[in-house]
């Protein structure tokens, strides 16, 4: 449509998310990944609800399509636009702003956080993301973005390039009059918005784009583009807060962070190497831990990991899953070892050659409180595909007056669980294999084991 044409709302067409907007008709395609039965319903819900006009239900369906589904970025895209619709500003922009982060490529998305920024007051938010995507946005929609962001001279320029490298066509003639407007030219915008409004109607549309020319009036214009009607917003329900849902990758390295884990491991748990101990030689386990090597990463390099994280985006989140947490700089080649094994005869052979006398474990963690333990369990078995019929042990123990909920897996044999140990450490995560009938110093107790299936 039109940079100034108004729709009736209701009967509209909308798909996924479409709005009465000067700029793009924005169309939010349906995800076509795997997902959830019911999280894929309520995604569908909120579609159908907002392309009847019913706002409200759009949100509730979104929202429920969020919740069973977090790290799904078109429904993050789908909830911002829910709340744009219903003039939710703050908790659009925040649900555009996670969609993006997962690894929403769509331009549209982009202007529609622009606008929810721009209604809020933050043009230098809206134009930082604006001209990061500037060579992937429609000139008509990025030009007049920039005009609602505060400069109006620089979105006359795109426009009116685009209108001269031939892109005559109303909705960029129509974009270029009101950008001419926001510029404070009202010639300019009588003479181009002549080109398409009626001559009775012209006097209306340039008063009304009058009547909302004031700096202050940054909220209004925003809306009335979208045709909606902004209300007291305090931002997107606490519950569906991306960071509630990290990746397995960001819990990997928060978990390796933990300085409670690092002391225990330095101070008390690795030796310098992985150590299969028989069952009468615990003494050479507990001689070898004080050694200087034994931390496997130092708490700075931990920490820039984590940072990583979220320099790296935005990805999506089968690129961040698939990417080792740990990568020491001067220990691990660029393909990690534990990956080039996997595919190896000589990785099968390591890890089941001995695993039926079930005699060592491996433990590969070791953290504060046992539901940290129960999470780091599920990213171990992800990150390793080698712990696959493996069961978890979780043992408490007390080391330095401190108590800690260790994680280990079983059903390993002396060979199987240094090897198991090698791929880890190999990874930049500490690791170390132990014989079941010797427990680690600092053990309460023996730990319970429970089913990795």
């Amino acid at each position: 449509m039109s940079a100034v044409g108004k729709t009736n709302k209701v009967n509209a067409p909308k798909v996924g998310l479409a709005i009465t907007t000067a700029l793009a008709t924005v169309v939010l395609a349906g995800c076509t990944t795997s997902v959830a039965p019911r999280a894929e319903s309520s995604f569908n819900k909120a579609q159908t609800a907002l392309a009847k006009g019913n706002v409200d239900k759009a949100v509730m369906h979104a929202e429920a399509a969020v919740l069973a589904e977090p790290r799904n970025a078109g429904y993050r895209a789908m909830l911002g636009a829910a709340y744009l619709e219903s003039g939710r500003f703050n908790a659009a922009a925040t649900s555009f702003d996670d969609a993006l982060a997962l690894g929403d490529s769509d331009p549209r998305t982009v202007l529609s956080y622009a606008l929810a920024k721009i209604a809020l007051g933050d043009n230098a938010g809206a134009i930082d993301r604006l001209e990061q995507w500037e060579n992937d946005i429609d000139p008509a929609d990025l030009g007049l973005a920039l005009a609602l962001a505060g400069e109006a001279d620089r979105g006359v320029h795109i426009i009116g390039n685009a209108l001269r490298a031939g892109q005559n066509t109303a909705k960029v003639r129509q974009n270029l009059a009101y950008t001419y407007a926001l510029q404070g030219n009202w010639r300019g915008a009588r003479v181009m918005a002549a080109e398409d409004v009626p001559a009775d109607e012209l006097d209306a549309r340039i008063s009304e784009w009058a009547h909302m020319a004031k700096p202050e009036d940054y909220q209004r214009r925003v809306a009335g583009l979208l045709q909606v009607d902004p209300i007291y917003d305090a931002g997107q329900p606490v519950h569906l807060a991306l960071g509630n849902f990290p990746s397995q990758d960001t819990m990997f390295a928060e978990a390796a962070s933990q300085a409670p884990v690092e002391t225990e491991f330095a101070s008390v748990e690795l030796p310098a190497e992985p150590v299969a101990v028989a069952p009468v030689e615990p003494t050479p386990v507990v001689a070898a831990a004080p050694a200087p090597a034994a931390a496997p990463v130092s708490r700075p390099q931990r920490r820039y990991v984590a940072n990583a994280v979220v320099q790296a985006l935005p990805v999506t989140y089968s690129q961040r899953a698939s990417a080792p947490v740990s990568k020491p700089a001067a220990k691990v080649s660029s393909a990690p070892v534990s990956r080039i094994a996997a595919k190896s005869s000589q990785r099968r052979m390591a890890s089941t050659s001995d695993r039926a006398t079930d005699s060592h474990l491996v433990q590969l963690g070791s953290f504060r409180s046992k539901e940290a333990a129960e999470r780091a369990w599920s990213i171990y078995q992800a990150k390793y595909s080698q712990l696959s019929g493996s069961d978890k042990v979780i043992t408490r123990a007390k080391v330095d007056g401190k108590t800690y909920f260790r994680v280990a897996a079983s059903g390993f044999g002396a060979n199987s669980a240094k090897a198991m140990c090698s791929t880890v450490k190999s990874s930049g995560s500490g690791c170390i294999a132990y014989a079941r009938s010797t427990p680690l110093p600092g053990t309460v107790d023996t730990g319970v084991r429970i089913a990795s299936r």
